[in-house]
């Protein structure tokens, strides 16, 4: 075959807009530096710009002829050609600035001045051994192909060549369950495996069940996309796909993406696992249903056993209508309602749940056994967003507040006190932005704002919480100190927390103020009196016998000679109702000695014996 060769040109550089390190190498090129023959034209109207994988051979000879190196076999070399990055890999500067003007299948000749390969100042690659880096010469290029890649690893060792565009956004990462088709090729194109029939290749992301290369390659890729992902040896680890990888410099993976499913680890312990079955409207988890929506999906509950036995169905068990649920109301299972907070409109879910968080703390269908792991199948339909009370007249704000403070009125006797709290809180910071705007507003906005922080405080003390009860009592009774139900609630957790004198206080107020409010008030004395008397008597028993002793004997508060002083025991025996001090911190003067058990036991007791003079809980 005619070798056609074109004469020999100056290297003209190509009209592109350099990068301030572009710019700095081209300062080396001078006139006369590159120069290029073309032995045999290339192909098409296409050349290599940044971004594309070129390959090609090259053949280094002196300008008489003698052969410097070269990646033929024909030539001495080992056959394979040379793969760079275009404007990512390290290159000569010749190679950077020749290879960017020619074709695809295009062999030249290139001739480069010293400074134009191996000896240009600060040279990104290192010249071979024995090299005559300070001589011209000829390099003859073949460019066998080029074509654009993503680079995976920033060494190089991981490319991708895309074939087919995917769909959607959204690439597989860990703990995704991926489905694809996958051949492996070595270098040089000889068939390793194939997996492309049959069901296609299953493998859980991030498991280390693919070669570490592919794995990375394939969670670049979207759904039905089909790409060559390049991964050197470095990124061939062994894996039950490929177990045997040793003596491969590179393989060629020939992937295509069939499908993937979003695995989440909901409690980071693998019990509560959400699996994406098709895929929802929107971007995650921007578009995902906010803490006060109102949610709408299709469900069926199944038992988490081989023949995943059904015992509900909204479909089949609700005539076809959706359930609708607010969230963070507890009206489902804690497991399903933070499964649907991360789903999309659309998206159907198969959700596997451990029973404490699914029927264990919920009422139990009678066909779902105690301690049974269940599974969900959800559609989320769609979903609400809370109304933005922003410009709405003073009647429609209140009619909200009534909506939002019903559903926690009916959280509270299902006993979901927090639950509750939270919906009576959300109506009270909206309430910070109402004007009322005449005097009958007024009333009926401070007489809502005033039940709002009663129903709070009621909440405080069915979770114990007597202190937080206390305050929300008094944002009452700061704007109206005679509000009855506010002083008798404050009363009840005075008393639940021992400070008798203050709840006692409370109650004689009521009747004062409201004499049909004194049943109410009587009761209440009579179980602190009660309640006193019962202190009290347990505080004489403990300290039975301690002004019995002669002088120079020790008698310490509850110790008895012929048992054994445990104080856990002793606490178990006795009914002990203590404050939450957890956010507040009572300053004991210097020389006070520290509260003990008895002091907790009995309140009074450190007035009861200062005015015996006595202030340590032992005597001599």
């Amino acid at each position: 075959m005619a070798v056609e060769e074109k004469a020999e040109q100056e290297y003209v550089p190509p009209k592109k807009k350099p990068s301030s390190a572009e710019e700095k190498r081209r300062k080396n090129i001078t006139p006369g530096s590159l120069m290029k023959a073309i032995i045999r034209p290339g192909g098409g109207t296409l050349q290599p710009v940044d971004g594309d994988q070129v390959i090609f051979h090259c053949t280094i000879r002196t300008l008489d002829g003698v052969m410097v190196e070269s990646t033929r076999l024909e030539h001495g070399g080992k056959g394979n050609p040379i793969k760079c990055v275009m404007g990512k890999s390290k290159m000569i500067l010749g190679f950077c600035e020749g290879i960017p003007t020619m074709l695809k299948g295009e062999v030249a000749m290139f001739k480069m001045k010293p400074e134009l390969h191996y000896a240009e100042v600060d040279c990104p690659v290192a010249a071979p051994e024995a090299f005559p880096k300070d001589d011209e010469l000829h390099f003859e290029i073949e460019l066998i192909d080029f074509f654009k890649v993503k680079v995976i690893s920033e060494d190089f060792g991981v490319l991708k060549k895309v074939i087919k565009e995917g769909e959607g956004w959204e690439s597989p990462r860990e703990p995704y369950e991926v489905k694809s088709w996958i051949t492996a090729n070595a270098g040089d194109g000889k068939l390793i495996l194939s997996h492309t029939e049959g069901e296609p290749f299953f493998f859980i992301f991030g498991k280390a069940e693919v070669p570490k290369g592919l794995e990375m390659g394939i969670g670049t890729m979207t759904r039905g996309e089909k790409a060559v992902i390049y991964v050197s040896s470095l990124y061939l680890t062994q894996s039950p796909f490929m177990p045997v990888v040793e003596g491969y410099d590179e393989v060629q993976f020939e992937v295509e993406l069939v499908r993937f499913i979003q695995v989440r680890d909901m409690l980071g312990d693998g019990r509560l696992i959400k699996r994406r079955m098709v895929d929802g409207k929107g971007e995650f988890p921007m578009d995902c249903p906010l803490h006060d929506s109102l949610l709408r999906v299709h469900y069926k509950g199944m038992l988490a056993n081989e023949q995943r036995t059904v015992f509900y169905d909204t479909r089949v068990d609700n005539n076809d209508l959706p359930l609708e649920f607010g969230s963070g109301e507890g009206l489902v299972p804690e497991g399903l309602e933070m499964s649907v907070r991360l789903m999309l409109p659309g998206e159907i879910a198969l959700v596997t749940c451990p029973p404490d968080y699914a029927y264990d703390k919920f009422p139990r269908p009678a066909n779902v056994p105690d301690g049974a792991y269940v599974q969900w199948e959800i559609e989320l339909l769609g979903f609400e967003m809370p109304k933005d009370w922003t410009g709405l007249s003073f009647k429609s704000i209140m009619e909200e507040a009534d909506k939002i403070k019903d559903t926690g009125n009916r959280l509270f006797k299902e006993g979901k006190f927090e639950l509750a709290k939270a919906k009576y809180e959300k109506v009270l910071r909206e309430y910070n932005h109402v004007n009322p705007q005449d005097d009958e507003e007024g009333k009926i906005f401070l007489n809502s704002r005033n039940s709002l922080n009663l129903n709070v405080a009621a909440c405080y003390q069915k979770m114990g919480e007597f202190r937080k009860s206390i305050e929300a009592c008094n944002k009452v009774l700061d704007g109206n100190p005679t509000h009855v139900k506010a002083l008798y609630r404050r009363g009840i957790a005075y008393m639940s927390i021992g400070e008798f004198d203050e709840a006692r206080n409370d109650f004689n107020m009521m009747i004062t103020i409201d004499k049909s409010s004194e049943p109410d008030a009587t009761s209440a004395l009579m179980k602190l009196k009660q309640k006193e008397q019962e202190i009290e008597k347990k505080a004489r028993k403990q300290f039975k016998g301690l002004f019995d002793k002669k002088p120079g004997e020790i008698a310490y508060v509850g110790s008895d000679p012929t048992e054994d002083h445990n104080p856990k025991k002793e606490t178990d025996q006795d009914e002990i109702v203590t404050s939450d001090r957890d956010d507040e911190t009572e300053q004991i003067p210097e020389a006070a000695a520290p509260m003990g058990l008895f002091a907790r036991v009995w309140p009074a007791s450190r007035r009861f014996f200062t005015a015996l003079g006595l202030q340590k809980c032992s005597i001599l």
